[in-house]
């Protein structure tokens, strides 16, 4: 081994980056694949070929702007996987719109936070899933909508929001319905488009999606239609994506997983995106697969884990899969094993980023060896550079551990309004800092070693304690309180929290998760509850989060886990 080698790579290609927008992109799917399969959504009857689904985006896309709303402006979207979802996705694109991704989990303070963080002029929105019911979430922080004409809200609460768009067949009072914005478009709104176009750049904002951070509350990471085609499409190449290919796609599109990694890849190949439900469930993703003959599935370990032990898992044929990621959190190696041998998927890969980064900076390419696929994250994505830097901003030499920083087309423009938090993040070099630890070995392969910060992953779910903390703590009850990992055979990591009382207070876990229910989303509500009168602490009084986590594998017995 070369010491001196620095942990530095460069995803160094001779295929130039794609320089085009959103609508340039489904425009050019269109042509060149009008009469192939676009769009399945399966819970809700939906086949669309590219040449049909390119025609109802522009009609909404015509929609929206007879509804007034300006280049520019952002439009959230609060819903779980569905047609109109990617419809939207493209329609405000074309609109020169900034889509706002809104996690379907959120509750009250989440949902009022990001809508107002990022001034969101619009909101398209689910009515109900699972046991949320969005409409009256809304109706709770902006009772105004009841009297409002649609599109014409004025709230205390939300004092930005003008417009809100149901996805639902029925009507609600001052909301319009999405199934309805086509209709609304006109000559002059359609001719608007074309001066949109005329004018709409890639390096524009076209997405914000909200990524927690360690100190405080959720930052919108601003991408671009250039970072999100390009990672997209790149992402595709290597998995040797085609037009033949079929992608089932169970992972959410308010997350960069669905949005870019899944839809994008799709379109930037002119490949049939297939979506077997609302959300995860195995049952309809081995069903979905086996019905449209996918070529290629996406998911976290977790979801991988529940379709291999499913009861009917041997009835279903999965022989056409081929292909595929496995992302969002370590893959244990009996696992992959599994996936290649009884899921057909011989080529799966496993892809690193991060939200910030759009998201894709590591992927293994198909014929990796196995143990590559498992131990590491593959290699250097293509015109993405990352270097390992020391506490000191130093780049490391290979093979030993650091900071993993990102720099590049696909790096964000910065977290919406907020300066300096985006100084904190990026450098003034262009680095993203992860705040991921992580080794390159000689061959270039990256490995995750560890986290800077203190972010918790379930489920493939990042979870960020101190946000977790900063709510708790508005409980009256609560004096002092720390929110770490704990090690956690089905999910990776589940939420802990040891919790210090005010003097002469008596609380339960049962009152600390009702306190949660309905104000943070489910999986970041805690799992392991412990009330404590201290908590372990350094000299110079910092709180010392392993040793908690090491009490708790060993008070619940978690010591093979915690090791495996």
């Amino acid at each position: 081994m070369n010491e001196q080698i620095p942990s530095f790579v460069h995803g160094a290609v001779a295929e130039p980056l794609h320089y085009l927008t959103l609508g340039q992109l489904i425009d050019t799917a269109a042509a060149r694949h009008g009469t192939r399969e676009a769009l399945v959504v399966r819970h809700q009857q939906v086949r669309l070929t590219y040449a049909a689904l390119k025609a109802q985006i522009d009609e909404v896309a015509a929609g929206l702007v007879a509804l007034g709303l300006a280049p520019g402006s952002r439009i959230g979207i609060w819903s779980p996987n569905c047609a109109e979802w990617v419809i939207a996705q493209f329609a405000t694109a074309k609109a020169g719109l900034i889509l706002v991704n809104i996690n379907p989990a959120y509750r009250l303070s989440e949902l009022e936070y990001a809508l107002n963080k990022v001034e969101c002029a619009a909101l398209i929105t689910a009515t109900t899933f699972k046991s949320s019911d969005y409409l009256q979430m809304l109706r709770t922080l902006a009772p105004e909508i009841a009297t409002a004409a649609p599109g014409a809200l004025h709230s205390a609460k939300l004092p930005h929001l003008r417009t809100v768009i149901a996805i639902d067949d029925g009507r609600h009072a001052g909301m319009y319905r999405f199934a309805d914005l086509a209709g609304f478009a006109t000559e002059a709104s359609r001719a608007s488009l074309l001066e949109i176009a005329a004018v709409a750049q890639p390096d524009d904002p076209i997405n914000i999606q909200f990524t927690s951070g360690t100190t405080g509350m959720p930052k919108g990471a601003t991408l671009t239609h250039f970072s999100i085609i390009n990672n997209g499409y790149f992402v595709g190449q290597a998995m040797r994506f085609s037009a033949d290919d079929r992608l089932c796609i169970p992972v959410p599109l308010y997350h960069c997983f669905g949005m870019v990694m899944s839809v994008l890849t799709c379109v930037s190949h002119g490949a049939t995106m297939v979506f077997p439900a609302d959300s995860f469930d195995a049952r309809s993703v081995l069903e979905a697969v086996a019905a449209e003959r996918c070529t290629a599935l996406h998911g976290v370990p977790t979801m991988f884990i529940a379709e291999l032990d499913h009861p009917d898992f041997a009835s279903y044929d999965l022989s056409s899969l081929r292909t595929g990621i496995m992302a969002g959190a370590p893959c244990p190696i009996e696992v992959m094993k599994r996936v290649l041998s009884e899921m057909h998927m011989t080529q799966v890969t496993i892809a690193y980023g991060m939200t910030e980064t759009s998201p894709v900076s590591f992927q293994s390419g198909v014929d990796d060896p196995l143990e590559k696929r498992v131990s590491t994250i593959g290699r250097i994505h293509p015109h993405v550079q990352v270097k390992i830097v020391d506490a000191e901003g130093r780049t490391v030499p290979r093979n030993t551990r650091g900071e993993l920083c990102t720099r590049g087309y696909s790096v964000m423009r910065g977290y919406w309004a907020d300066e300096d938090k985006t100084a904190d993040a990026i450098d003034p070099a262009g680095w993203m800092h992860t705040g991921d630890l992580a080794v390159i070995d000689d061959e270039g392969y990256c490995n995750i070693v560890g986290r800077v910060k203190d972010m918790i992953i379930r489920g493939g779910e990042n979870v960020y304690p101190r946000e977790i903390e900063e709510f708790l703590f508005r409980h009256p009850k609560i004096q002092e309180v720390a929110v770490f990992g704990v090690p956690d055979q089905r999910f990776g990591e589940q939420v802990g929290v040891w919790i210090r009382l005010r003097d002469g207070e008596q609380s339960t876990a049962e009152e600390i998760r009702a306190y949660c229910q309905g104000q943070i989303a489910h999986y970041k509500i805690p799992h392991h509850i412990r009330f404590v009168e201290n908590f372990p602490m350094t000299v110079t009084g910092k709180i010392q989060k392993f040793l908690m986590r090491d009490a708790m594998i060993e008070e619940l017995g978690l010591e093979i886990q915690a090791t495996a």
